[in-house]
């Protein structure tokens, strides 16, 4: 077993490395550092969890399942075998992190974090809320649309053994799967400088691991519930690509301050409304009531955009290749080594 003071010591090589500008950026690797090692600290192999009396018996229950979860995405979705997500961690808060989306007023590009390594991603996250809140509240000052989001999982993309965290455990079973098929992805293919590739290319192996998934282990209710939740998920999110796609419009028109702000209302008041539509044809069904309770802007439209916009690209590969994971994830790897302007031309965007 690797000692935690040379797991401390590489946390703090990388950290540092990871940076473009370190020196000025001390109190937020600092908090990075202390995250990671307060996870690494709370980790134990699930097995001994399972034997602890102290243990409940739905989380034995829970984390039972999870280690056949765990296999399924080697064997069957031919995703990292690894210790990841063999481990088990209570941080005894809601999330993991919280993440910080920021655009201008009257766009949707999205402020970049830049780091070695990893590249440059469209959000910055931090372990705890204060600091995430502070630079909310500083980049509000500045002109910028935030929102800040909290994060259930997240993956370390190999470096760490990312364990399976108490923050991930409130949701259904199937999404518990699907977390860890996506934050598995990440690990399987990652490229440099292209948040909005990475995060769709997770969300299409989510999706075809959670279908697998229940096909051979869930029920008939168990499957329904997921499709029923997909169609949901799947009309919120057409109504957020709408609301973008028309906002989008209006900002590349480059009309006077006013006239944009009144537009950008405008569309905000018409979302809600179609909300209200779609909770009726829902049955009254309210699972994305916070989402829309504040906080709509560019930047919160944007956290769902990022993760959906490009995922019909990467199914429609999927489909190219006879649903053949194998197969897809060589062609994603081979669209991945083009340049950014290339690869999003490969995948019809």
């Amino acid at each position: 077993m690797v000692s935690p003071k040379i797991i401390l010591k590489r946390s703090l090589l990388i950290l540092c490395l990871l940076s473009l500008n370190a020196c000025s950026s001390i109190a937020y690797y600092s908090q990075a550092i202390g995250g990671q090692w307060e996870i690494f600290r709370r980790s134990q192999p699930i097995e001994n969890v399972l034997i602890d009396p102290a243990t409940s018996a739905p989380l034995k229950k829970q984390l039972t399942a999870i280690l056949k979860i765990r296999t399924f995405a080697s064997e069957q979705l031919y995703l990292p075998d690894n210790r990841s997500y063999t481990h088990y961690a209570d941080l005894q808060r809601p999330f993991v992190v919280w993440s910080v989306f920021a655009t201008p007023r009257f766009s949707f590009t999205p402020k970049q974090w830049c780091f070695l390594i990893v590249g440059c991603v469209s959000y910055r996250g931090y372990f705890s809320e204060a600091p995430a809140q502070a630079l909310a509240e500083t980049l509000r000052a500045q002109g910028y649309d935030v929102y800040v989001a909290g994060i259930p999982a997240y993956s370390s993309l190999g470096w760490f053994t990312d364990p399976v965290l108490n923050t991930m455990l409130a949701w259904p079973s199937h999404d518990i799967a699907g977390i860890i098929f996506h934050e598995l992805a990440h690990q399987k293919m990652y490229i440099q400088d292209d948040t909005a590739f990475n995060e769709a290319f997770a969300m299409a192996v989510e999706y075809v691991g959670i279908e697998r998934w229940l096909a051979q282990n869930g029920t008939d209710e168990d499957l329904a519930t997921y499709q029923q939740s997909q169609k949901r998920h799947q009309a919120f999110t057409e109504l957020v690509l709408t609301t973008r796609n028309h906002l989008q419009q209006r900002y590349q028109e480059n009309g006077a301050p006013d006239k944009l702000h009144a537009a950008k209302t405008a569309a905000f008041e018409k979302l809600l409304a179609q909300y209200a539509e779609l909770k009726k044809q829902w049955g009254g069904y309210a699972g994305y009531d916070n989402w829309f309770a504040k906080d709509l802007n560019n930047a919160k439209l944007l956290s769902v955009v990022t993760y959906h916009d490009y995922v019909p690209a990467f199914q429609g590969l999927l489909a190219e290749v006879d649903q053949d994971l194998q197969r897809f994830y060589k062609r994603v790897a081979k669209i991945g080594e083009l340049p950014i302007e290339e690869r999003h031309k490969q995948l019809g965007l």
